[in-house]
């Protein structure tokens, strides 16, 4: 089976010319996911990836704006191309508050099916499963309720993928993605601005790659860079020092997990 990553937007906060907001498409076979939908995020779909109609399952980690302001143009664009197959939302209530909120007053109807599912980032749960794959939750410690997802294979080589975005450094997450094929962990900064990753919330690359190390993952990919950072060599260079097999996530980047 198809299991294969593109990383759609690896930035933090605020949009740049090379660096889009967070957002992540993974394929498994015919499936696709989509992780988050920063701003932006629908331009980056037709950049990198052919047919977004195919995108069946939606998956928000929080509500600040950098994860999910993209999303209600990206339910419009479908809408307007006369989407007729399901569309599947999971995030925490207040995501479908918003979604209906935005509906209503712009008077729209949508011509497709549109299922939310209300996600509790406190505990870890399956909130999605079929024959082939499954997708748990990863509580998360932010300034707000946050999630990550895992992402397995049932069958065949039992690949997993984890995507733990914005985070303070938390060892809880270490059973939850021990051993897995790829993990995906924010890197806002690197350590010489500990201080602000605490009082932010967010991680560096050296404490990225501790966790990868902890878990014993394959490979780490690690992302959603402060706009602060023009190159990426040093964000690297640190988390590698721990744990070698650390690659950038850069827009437009596949990788196959």
């Amino acid at each position: 089976m198809q299991f294969s990553l593109t990383i759609l937007g690896s930035g933090a906060s605020i949009p740049l010319a090379d660096r889009n907001p967070t957002a992540q498409l993974l394929q498994l076979d015919s499936r696709k996911f989509l992780l988050d939908c920063g701003e932006g995020t629908q331009m980056q779909i037709r950049r990198f990836s052919a047919r977004p109609q195919q995108i069946s399952h939606i998956f928000i980690s929080h509500l600040h704006g950098d994860h999910f302001y993209g999303l209600i143009g990206l339910i419009n664009t479908f809408h307007l191309l006369n989407r007729k197959s399901e569309l599947h939302i999971y995030g925490i209530q207040a995501l479908k508050e918003i979604l209906d909120l935005q509906l209503e007053q712009s008077h729209t109807a949508l011509n497709y099916p549109l299922e939310f599912y209300p996600v509790n980032p406190e505990i870890s749960s399956v909130i999605f499963e079929d024959e082939l794959v499954s997708v748990r939750t990863i509580p998360l410690v932010h300034r707000i309720p946050t999630c990550g997802f895992l992402v397995g294979e049932k069958k065949g080589r039992q690949r997993s993928f984890a995507y733990c975005t914005d985070t303070a450094y938390t060892e809880k997450i270490i059973p939850l993605v021990k051993n897995c094929d790829l993990l995906y962990h924010e890197a806002t900064f690197t350590h010489d601005r500990q201080a602000d990753a605490t009082a932010k919330f967010h991680s560096t690359a050296r404490e990225a790659a501790t966790i990868a190390q902890k878990a014993g993952v394959k490979k780490l990919l690690i992302g959603h860079y402060s706009a602060r950072y023009k190159e990426l060599d040093g964000l690297l260079e640190e988390a590698r020092a721990v744990f070698p097999e650390t690659y950038l996530a850069t827009d437009g980047l596949k990788f196959q997990i």
